[in-house]
């Protein structure tokens, strides 16, 4: 069972960098047009500017 498990992380290992290098992208494109990326930090979903600034949004979606 164990080597079943690490084949699977291995199979799958891709998928980690292919989802950072997303992550960078979106921080590019957002630059680029001057506006926001949304993620999830520490449980909540946040948004982070061009700047560095990243604000929490309220629970109606907006911030």
């Amino acid at each position: 069972m164990g080597e079943q498990n690490h084949i699977s992380k291995r199979k799958f290992a891709w998928a980690d960098k292919w989802i950072k290098m997303t992550g960078e992208r979106a921080r590019i494109d957002a630059k680029v047009n001057n506006t926001y990326i949304v993620y999830e930090k520490n449980g909540k979903l946040v948004k982070e500017y061009p700047d560095g600034d990243i604000v929490p949004l309220k629970n109606n979606g907006e911030s």
